[in-house]
């Protein structure tokens, strides 16, 4: 990772705002003193080039040449980029190079218009990522129904639904919905088609506007969307950082277990899902980890074993979604006898890209990580000779094959443990996040410090996301459950016995319940349709299911109705503990190396789940409705200024209490300045009694409390340093004519 950021050009803190139709830049550039206030230097805007008009979220572009119309068009984002920048506020944004956008009416994307009509002789051939058969490619849009309702011939066009091609049909063909694209896509989302901005003529004119913008100074910095689907990551963000002149700049790589950013890429780093995952874990009781499984079994049934599940899923979606990448991808490394090889190999990876590239010697870490899943992949197939062949192919053999595996490697990851095991296996549902890992529970203080000091100053950290599986103060109150397993296991035995629908998703449905409470029987049976569709046992996006659709939604209104009162008295009897999980949450990631990401109305609490939920409209300014509330946002707003204030480049300094509760005060310093702590395991610290004697020796100098106003010095009791917040954020006070 190189850390192109310069101090001068990175933000101090990002807001993410999710720009809609409805909250467009003229809305955004009404925050501007808020977002001021709040302490954040830098706006993070999701995409903001021309998508599909409807698009919620703005990753299906469909016109790389214009500004949104939706949201104001160019002249409405420099009017906005004026207002924050009077109110001392840059900008941040999403940009999307893997994909665009397969429209309906496909008309609305002139690219691909273009090779739908004149096929390879189209000058944007070169754009997509097409696997062309005899001078067709295939197009995954016919229904069920085109045997009875069949595509329309109208003039020169041919319609089916809101589809649109034009005719003659002699560069495409109409295929099942249900097979695979003759392109590459991102995911299994046949609607967004595979870019190819390896290609420098394809690269200029995806990026050209943003570029401008950038060399304009009306944007400061850039988020890349999935990188681990092109064909060339490190050469792709090379060439950014070259044409954006070194903005600020971090991709959006998800990073498993021990994995890190690979170190030649010329990105500030990743955008926190890494460090996510960690903070959760940070707050979890390992000790949780046996009853909670043991409760998950008992009423699921499924395997105790997380590793059982994960292979079981990655195999299904490489069998459901990935048949057409398997075939391309099996023809590059050497014919249909390799297919099974190829699979297994797949089904074995445990990250979403090995980062070897063509022509170039295989890094060691990419070696180790391909030939340890090709010895399980070889165990499960029984043909040693087949994987190793196939193993040996993707690390140095064509550069068809070494890139078509990379780019394969990262949807069966996505589909498989994101979108499938993820919502199968949940004994504690806050681990189960993008990049995390639902059976590893717990991290020590230790291994954060540790974590921490090999952090890039320039990386981005966050809590929530508009991908996270569940806001942060919904993993906050789950966490709780680790150190309660037993009260968690009698509260659902009970709600369970009165209310129960399908065992693989009851738990599920429970956790999720108590951590969004309050939520609305509409909101809960939209999650639950997802979640039962994304789990894949009983329906899926492919295959639904009227009778088990109707039933599910019973179910969710009986649980509410009938259970509510007990899930309600439920998540209050924990909220102290919960309290004290957000805002330790909160404190770390805020004071932690890296910058710091807020997500919109995350200065408050925020029980959303997965998108569609978590995209929902923020009501400004965020007003605190509680105690849990007010010291949220409190603690948002102090630390933000607090960093506003502090010099760049402080060391992380690891600190350590001492005494009989020693092991449930979390502290660090950033250099001689500022000063973090927070509360772990809130449970079993007041199952013994509090604190007791444990102490805290500050650093030299005098320190205020941001948060209390109150002034310390030497050795302070955590029971008095923590009697009105479970974390404090102590700045030290510089005497009258010193320098800081």
């Amino acid at each position: 990772m190189s850390d192109l950021d310069g101090a001068a050009r990175r933000p101090n803190a990002t807001y993410r705002v999710q720009l809609t139709p409805s909250h467009g830049f003229a809305e955004v550039a009404e925050l501007a003193p808020y977002l001021r206030d709040l302490g954040v230097s830098h706006v993070y805007l999701s995409p903001i080039l021309q998508a599909v008009p409807e698009s919620p979220h703005g990753y299906d572009v469909i016109d790389h040449s214009r500004i949104r119309a939706e949201f104001g068009g160019m002249a409405g984002l420099r009017a906005m980029a004026d207002t924050l920048a009077a109110h001392g506020l840059g900008i941040v944004v999403d940009i999307v190079p893997n994909h665009m956008a397969v429209p309906a009416p496909e008309s609305a994307n002139e690219q691909l218009w273009s090779v739908l009509r004149d096929g390879p002789a189209s000058p944007y051939a070169r754009w997509f990522d097409i696997e062309w058969r005899d001078g067709r490619v295939a197009m995954p849009f016919l229904g069920d129904d085109a045997e009875h309702n069949p595509p329309v011939r109208d003039g020169d066009v041919l319609r089916y639904h809101d589809h649109v091609f034009p005719l003659p049909d002699d560069h495409y063909r109409l295929v099942s919905f249900r097979e695979g694209p003759g392109y590459r896509r991102f995911f299994d989302v046949s609607s967004l088609i595979g870019l190819r901005v390896e290609d420098p003529e394809v690269f200029e004119a995806t990026h050209r506007v943003i570029l401008d913008l950038v060399a304009e100074g009306v944007v400061d910095g850039l988020r890349v969307d999935h990188p681990d689907g092109l064909a060339d990551p490190e050469g792709y963000l090379e060439r950014l950082a070259a044409r954006s002149g070194g903005a600020w700049t971090v991709a959006e790589k998800i990073l498993v277990g021990p994995e890190r950013l690979p170190a030649g890429w010329a990105c500030a780093g990743t955008t926190g899902y890494d460090a996510l995952n960690r903070i959760t874990r940070l707050f979890v009781d390992p000790d949780g980890r046996e009853p909670l499984v043991d409760l998950f079994v008992r009423h699921t049934g499924a395997p105790a074993d997380y590793a059982e599940v994960v292979y079981a899923c990655k195999r299904e979606v490489l069998d459901l979604f990935f048949t057409a990448e398997v075939d391309r991808l099996t023809a590059a490394v050497g014919g249909r006898h390799l297919r099974p090889a190829v699979v297994e190999l797949l089904a074995a990876m445990p990250v979403y890209r090995a980062y070897v590239r063509p022509g170039e010697p295989p890094p060691e870490t990419s070696v180790a990580l391909v030939e340890a899943a090709a010895r399980e992949a070889a165990v499960r197939l029984g043909d040693e000779a087949a994987v190793k062949e196939v193993a040996r192919r993707v690390l140095y053999g064509p550069a068809e094959a070494v890139v078509r595996f990379q780019q394969t490697c990262g949807p069966v990851m996505a589909k498989g443990v994101e979108d499938t095991a993820l919502y199968r296996w949940y004994p504690l549902a806050c681990l189960n996040e993008v990049g995390g890992e639902p059976d590893h529970f717990g991290v020590t203080p230790e291994e954060f410090h540790e974590f921490c000091a090999s952090l890039s100053p320039g990386t981005m950290t966050t809590l929530s996301t508009h991908d996270t599986k569940r806001s942060e103060d919904v993993r906050a109150r789950l966490a709780v459950l680790s150190e309660m397993p037993a009260e968690w296991a009698a509260a659902v035995d009970d709600w369970s016995a009165r209310v129960r629908f399908d065992p693989s998703l009851d738990l599920f449905a429970w956790q999720n319940l108590m951590g969004a409470w309050p939520i609305s029987v509409e909101r809960f049976t939209s999650y639950l349709l997802k979640a039962a569709r994304e789990a894949k046992t009983a329906i899926s996006w492919v295959d639904g299911d009227p009778d088990y659709e109707k039933r599910l939604a019973a179910f969710a209104r009986r649980a509410i109705e009938e259970c509510g009162p007990a899930v309600g008295a439920f998540a209050a009897g924990i909220e102290p503990y919960a309290t004290a999980v957000s805002l330790g949450q909160k404190i770390v990631q805020l004071m932690m190396p890296g910058v710091p990401d807020v997500y919109q109305g995350n200065e408050i609490t925020d029980f959303s789940l997965v998108d569609p939920d978590n995209r929902r409209p923020v009501r400004y300014p965020c007003v605190p409705a509680g105690e849990w509330d007010a010291a949220k946002l409190l603690l948002t707003r102090e630390a933000l200024t607090l960093r506003r204030r502090l010099p760049d480049g402080l060391p992380y300094v690891p600190l350590a209490a001492d005494g009989e509760a020693a092991g449930h005060a979390f502290c660090f310093a950033r250099g001689d300045r500022a000063i973090a702590v927070a509360t772990r395991l809130p449970v079993r610290l007041a199952r013994r009694g509090g604190w007791g004697a444990t102490m805290l020796t500050l650093p030299p100098g005098r320190w205020r409390d941001l948060l209390t106003g109150r002034r310390y010095t030497g050795r302070i009791p955590l029971a008095h340093l923590l009697s009105h917040y479970p974390v404090a954020l102590l700045e030290r006070e510089v005497e009258e004519g010193a320098t800081r």
